[in-house]
Formats: C-alpha cells, sequence, structure tokens
C-alpha cells in the first residue's frame, strides 16, 4: 500500500492550516473593527469560496494559475515555476476552501471579547500588540482553535478544486480524497475503503485533541 497519498495530503493541510491561520486572524480581526455595512459585504466576498461549488473555485484558480494565464504564464516564464498540476497547486485549493471557516469562526471570536479589558490594558500604557497577543488571543483561543481544527479538517479533505488544479497523479500529486476516487472509479473498493478509514481515524484523533485540550483550558483556568 503505497502511503504517498497520506503523505501528500498531510503535508498539503498543514502548510494550508498554517497560512489560512495568520490570513484568518488578520482578516478577522480587521472586519471586526468595520462599520456594520462595510463589514456586511466584506464577509460575503471572504466567504464567498464557502458557498461555491468547488469545481468552482478550481475553475476560477485555474483561470488565475494556468500555465496559459497571465499570471501562470509569469510564473512559469519568469521563475520556471508550475502552478498547476503540482503538488503543492494543491495548497492554493485548499487555502481558498478552507479561509472561509477559519475567518468566520476566528471575527466570531473577536467581536465576543469584552472591550472593557482591551480599555483597561490601554489605560496601562499596554502597547495595541501586546493587547493583541496577549490578552485578546488568548481570550478568544477556544474560537480560533476551533477555526484552526476546521481549517485543517477542511483542507484534509479537499477534492473538487484540488482535483482540477492538481490533478492525480501517483507518487507526485495523488491525495487522500483523488486517492479514493481513483480507487472507486476503478473498481477497487477494499482499497478505497481503506484509505477512507485512515481520512476518518485522522479527523477522529484531530478532533478528540482538540476536545482534551480544551478540557484542561478550562481546568487550568480554574
Amino acid at each position: 500500500m503505497d502511503l504517498y497519498p497520506l503523505y501528500n495530503a498531510l503535508r498539503i493541510a498543514a502548510i494550508s492550516c498554517v497560512i489560512v491561520f495568520f490570513l484568518g486572524i488578520f482578516a478577522a480581526h480587521f472586519a471586526a473593527k468595520l462599520p456594520r455595512v462595510i463589514k456586511g459585504l466584506l464577509d460575503v466576498v471572504l466567504t464567498l469560496p464557502l458557498v461555491l461549488p468547488p469545481t468552482v473555485v478550481g475553475y476560477f484558480l485555474l483561470v488565475l494559475l494556468g500555465p496559459k494565464r497571465v499570471f501562470g504564464a509569469w510564473m512559469l516564464s519568469t521563475f520556471h515555476v508550475r502552478m498547476t498540476m503540482v503538488w503543492y497547486s494543491a495548497i492554493f485549493a485548499s487555502v481558498v476552501v478552507a479561509f472561509p471557516l477559519m475567518y468566520r469562526t476566528a471575527r466570531g471570536a473577536f467581536e465576543s471579547f469584552d472591550p472593557a479589558l482591551r480599555d483597561s490594558a490601554q489605560t496601562l500604557g499596554l502597547s495595541n500588540r501586546y493587547i493583541f497577543w496577549r490578552i485578546q488571543m488568548p481570550c478568544c483561543r477556544q474560537g480560533i482553535l476551533a477555526g484552526t481544527v476546521l481549517a485543517f479538517a477542511r483542507a484534509l479533505g479537499e477534492y473538487g478544486a484540488t482535483s482540477m488544479v492538481a490533478g492525480y497523479t501517483p507518487g507526485r500529486t495523488a491525495t487522500i480524497s483523488t486517492t479514493v476516487y481513483q480507487l472507486w472509479r476503478t473498481n477497487d473498493e477494499a482499497l478505497a475503503f481503506r484509505w477512507v478509514m485512515i481520512n476518518v481515524a485522522i479527523s477522529f484523533v484531530v478532533l478528540m485533541a482538540v476536545n482534551l485540550l480544551e478540557k484542561r483550558q478550562r481546568e487550568g483556568a480554574r
């Protein structure tokens, strides 16, 4: 049993999760301070990939990153780097589809933060950076953690957009999701079922780890 799809899916999900973590926090922190009308418009734009079909997201990525498109052609001619049909192409797809989950969860956490704590910290002369990382982030950690886990799980299970921009090449671009589909197409249901169970087991372990971490945090706060 070739384990490359597992390795590739995990590294794509991990890299995507790190990118989405910082992008989501920045966007959520920025949006939480905007007026309601502007925030509503920004919400629509940033969460649009959440409701679009994955194939539509994949199409837009191909329009942007394709080797005959402006950006994709520029990257290929300038840096000799292909942006599609390589393993890291799946990172772009995973980031786009996982970002809305991180953004909306983090934004809800920031909006629930008591502004009186920020005001009190400012009266003590603390910098905004210190207040954000040492006061606001710890207070919002459960929402941030939930968004991070959802983003990782979404990136791990992404198929539609990934299959369009990265394709399926055994040993090069294959992920768990694309491997399951290819095995199903070739009637190898036994091996497909193994990969399905591996994906379920990973998701189960991640969620259990988060629950245990939250439990320890609650116990430590008492």
